[in-house]
């Protein structure tokens, strides 16, 4: 519970029901919400720091409680006089709850913490209401960075705070393509608007129920042409494309932190460098995504950089052998590399005529290193 409550402040009967060698069905109704003699406020008190008392029998019952309190008891218990430490419980549980969060965000008491933990999961409408006090936003930016995270955050809403953070120098830690997506805010203030503001919100929608209703979890987007040898975008995506064509480039950025697989896959090869790295830098990119992207010839040194980077991704054996094989990735990432490849594999890059011939030398050495 964050922070703790001051049992100091409870009746002298609430002691009785929290004494662990007290009546157990005591416990068990108070878990229920059902506390003769206790306001509301601290019968949920009981009912949040029961919750929380690891193998106690009434734990289980208390939880279900908090996630569905009677809405009397609910209403009658949000009072200055409730603890902050019981908020932190309630707030994520009724994130989806106008009514309950336009009260709750009202108490002077709440933790910035709570309102980060239900910007998390909230809905559309309470996020809303979230995004209303400015001056709680810029004390904890970390409800920024939970809004803008959100899917349900409306787009026009999240550039808004980000620009907001931005104005006033708050540096977001919690969006992985901070840089970016500031950088592309910051790009469309200079420019004039070109579409009514609305029309964002409902193209960040459009788009995500077209991406999941045409392949959510495709491996990838694009297929090599046999007589080109370049990659060419597959039919069924075209769709896709044309409404990520219509978005600006705020709007792709947050896409491509967002958005399903198909969408990563065609935002990371987006000419604009901004939405191609805030795709590889998506919180949901899976290895299997990285793997393909590595391998592919249509993405940019950048993106291919970052990759060669990342610890996490390098320790698949095919992902660096992709990164070296690609003639796009930066020669002073291959260079790093080599000394990881099996034997075989050098042999192989070292007559290929499939790599520059930087790559091929750096091969030979490493052989020669090796004494083979």
């Amino acid at each position: 519970m964050l922070p703790p409550v001051d049992l100091t402040t409870l009746p002298p009967n609430a002691a009785r029901i929290l004494d662990p060698s007290g009546p157990a069905a005591l416990r068990q109704m108070a878990a229920r919400g059902i506390a003769p003699g206790l306001k509301p406020h601290e019968a949920i008190t009981i009912v949040a720091i029961l919750s929380e008392i690891e193998g106690d029998p009434a734990a289980t019952l208390a939880r279900t409680t908090l996630g569905a309190l009677p809405p009397p008891l609910l209403q009658g218990a949000l009072v200055p006089e409730l603890a902050p430490g019981v908020l932190a419980l309630l707030a994520p549980l009724y994130a989806k709850n106008p009514s309950i969060m336009e009260r709750i965000l009202a108490l002077p008491q709440i933790p910035t913490v709570a309102v980060a933990e239900a910007a998390k999961v909230a809905s559309e409408a309470v996020a809303e209401l979230i995004a209303t006090n400015e001056e709680r936003l810029l004390l904890d930016p970390t409800i920024i960075e939970c809004l803008y995270m959100n899917k349900a955050t409306r787009m026009s809403t999240a550039d808004r705070i980000l620009e907001l953070a931005v104005r006033n120098g708050k540096e977001l830690v919690g969006i992985p393509a901070f840089k970016e997506a500031a950088a592309a805010i910051a790009g469309q203030l200079i420019a004039e608007p070109t579409v009514e503001p609305n029309y964002d919100d409902v193209l960040f929608v459009e788009v995500d129920k077209l991406a999941r209703s045409i392949d959510p979890d495709s491996h990838d987007t694009h297929k090599v042409d046999e007589e080109t040898g370049e990659e060419v975008l597959e039919k069924k995506f075209e769709p896709v494309e044309l409404k990520l064509h219509e978005m600006s480039v705020s709007q792709k950025v947050r896409r491509a932190m967002l958005g399903t697989p198909s969408e990563r896959m065609m935002l990371v090869r987006d000419s604009n460098r901004l939405v191609a790295a805030a795709a590889v830098k998506s919180p949901l990119m899976q290895e299997n995504e990285i793997v393909r992207i590595s391998a592919s010839r249509s993405v940019s040194d950048d993106v291919l950089g970052h990759i060669a980077r990342s610890r996490e991704w390098t320790r698949s054996y095919t992902i660096k052998c992709n990164l070296i094989m690609n003639p796009r990735t930066p020669f002073a990432f291959v260079a790093k590399l080599i000394p990881h490849l099996r034997e075989n594999d050098l042999k192989s890059i070292s007559r290929s005529k499939n790599v520059t011939g930087a790559v091929a030398t750096a091969a030979r050495q490493q052989l020669s290193r090796k004494g083979k």
